[in-house]
């Protein structure tokens, strides 16, 4: 690691952490030319691969402009699709894969959108599971009713903007 302030080619890490979300480690270090002390943080790397075959690296921000707009209207927060995306990363992290493809991630989506909010669920899943008829969107909807009777649960796809109140 290059010294920031001299560009030492070397420097002695004095303290690590791991951050909150365990995702990265913050490392405090100091370089022996100079003296001075300086913070790295190191990640490890997740590298996208996009239907053209270009690889991008993986982005949280990415993931939450694609959900942001299956939950636009709905009553979702902020929060929720922040905390959807750290899901995300980490289903995606824990494959224990440095390459993932594009439309992986959009399905690794699914599920936490699905428990979410069913109406954001099936917006997203009519473009990542490519719904072609009426009939598509019917069985995921039926799908949904099973699970939720299965479960006990009361499904929340009753409109073109959830329950009415």
């Amino acid at each position: 690691m290059h010294c920031p302030f001299c560009r030492h080619t070397d420097s002695r890490v004095m303290d690590s952490r791991t951050t909150d979300d365990g995702a990265s480690i913050r490392r405090r270090r100091q370089c022996p030319e100079c003296g001075r002390r300086f913070t790295t943080v190191e990640t490890a790397s997740l590298s996208v691969v996009k239907r053209s075959g270009a690889t991008e690296p993986f982005s949280r921000a990415k993931v939450l402009v694609g959900v942001r707009k299956a939950c636009q209207g709905r009553p979702v927060t902020e929060d929720d699709l922040a905390l959807l995306a750290q899901r995300v990363e980490e289903s995606i992290r824990s494959q224990g894969s440095a390459e993932i493809d594009a439309h992986e991630v959009g399905l690794a989506v699914l599920e936490p959108l699905r428990t979410l909010d069913e109406v954001a669920y099936l917006r997203f899943a009519s473009v990542y599971q490519a719904f072609d008829s009426l009939e598509d969107f019917e069985s995921a909807i039926t799908l949904l009713r099973a699970e939720g009777a299965a479960t006990g649960e009361e499904p929340q796809v009753t409109g073109p903007v959830g329950p009415q109140q």
